[in-house]
């Protein structure tokens, strides 16, 4: 539909999901909403690399379980996360034998992910697809900004990076999530250069995927229940509002942002939470389930995700940016 926009011939459902996430979120304002919490970043590992690579895992198995499904039952695992070479997601896959692709949007990918095993469900390539994603708040300061031990000050457009995983196993199997549609983005760079400021960096982007999928489809924004955005979170959630309302599109009573709903106020998070997991953990949990229980009739999901690299930021490069955007809705 239109450039960017792709409807199903099938009927494709989330069969199952699960989320395990960290200390900060097990006591945020979702935390009855989770499969398992843990109250420490190490997880009872190591080092927290292998934290994250457990919290993904486990989601995967619990996520497998629910659906009554073993690892060799799976046709493909679509996976991803923020750390150098997708390590988090490809040790995943070592362990779990299923056969894989490793997936790069930053935190735009819990969409990704899902919008390409629909892809290939729908184009009968496969039948069960597992999509899972990660981010955990250690690594990804170690990586992208400053080890949690350096203690370097931080401003308050800075996020919170979210300690967790999400799963999802996608089949024709009917349930009560369908996918929809799916808005493929484009990459959008409005030429901020701070790691500090992601959730203006990504709004731009977070716009153009909402204003496709309606034009597109030929939708208003009370089409929807709730058109929910992954981690622009308090920067950048009014400055999305903005710029679609002075190109004619009005969200405001629609609009919701997971790197919000994931904490409540008196916590410590800077502007919001942001990463893979908090569009992946807050969808999969919070959301889907608001949709079983008929709350919500149809969703668009829009994870968006901060291209950024840190060599590319010390030679002051701006901040690509992308969402991607899957429309699911409660069916009997």
């Amino acid at each position: 539909m239109g450039k960017q926009t792709l409807t199903f011939k099938s009927d494709i459902f989330i069969e199952s999901t699960a989320t395990v996430v960290g200390p900060k979120e097990g006591d945020g304002p979702l935390q009855g909403s989770y499969d398992k919490a843990y109250d420490e970043l190490y997880c009872g590992e190591a080092t927290w690399e292998l934290a994250e690579r457990k919290l993904m895992s486990e989601a995967i198995d619990l996520c497998l379980q629910k659906a009554n499904k073993k690892n060799e039952e799976i046709d493909f695992f679509l996976g991803g996360d923020l750390l150098n070479q997708n390590i988090t997601a490809s040790y995943v896959a070592r362990e779990k034998e299923i056969p894989f692709f490793g997936l790069f949007n930053a935190c735009s990918t819990s969409m990704e992910a899902v919008l390409l095993a629909s892809v290939l469900i729908d184009g009968n390539f496969a039948n069960h697809v597992v999509a899972a994603v990660s981010s955990h708040f250690a690594t990804a300061e170690r990586q992208f900004r400053y080890p949690t031990e350096f203690g370097g000050q931080k401003p308050e457009t800075a996020m919170y990076t979210v300690t967790g995983s999400g799963a999802a196993y996608i089949s024709k199997k009917k349930s009560n999530i369908r996918i929809e549609t799916a808005t493929v983005g484009k990459v959008i760079d409005f030429g901020i250069t701070s790691p500090f400021n992601m959730g203006a960096a990504m709004a731009p982007a977070a716009a153009d995927t909402i204003k496709t999928h309606l034009t597109d489809l030929n939708r208003i924004p009370e089409d929807y229940d709730a058109i929910v955005t992954g981690d622009l979170s308090r920067v950048g959630s009014p400055i999305l509002k903005t710029l679609l309302l002075d190109q004619g599109f009005d969200i405001a009573k629609v609009h919701q942002d997971c790197g919000i709903l994931i904490y409540s106020q008196d916590q410590k998070v800077f502007s919001g939470g942001s990463g893979c997991a908090c569009s992946a953990v807050v969808t999969f949990s919070h959301l889907f389930n608001e949709i079983k229980r008929g709350n919500l009739k149809r969703v668009l999901i829009v994870a968006t995700g901060a291209l950024l690299n840190p060599l590319m930021v010390q030679q002051k490069e701006s901040i690509p940016c992308i969402a991607h955007g899957v429309s699911f809705e409660y069916a009997n």
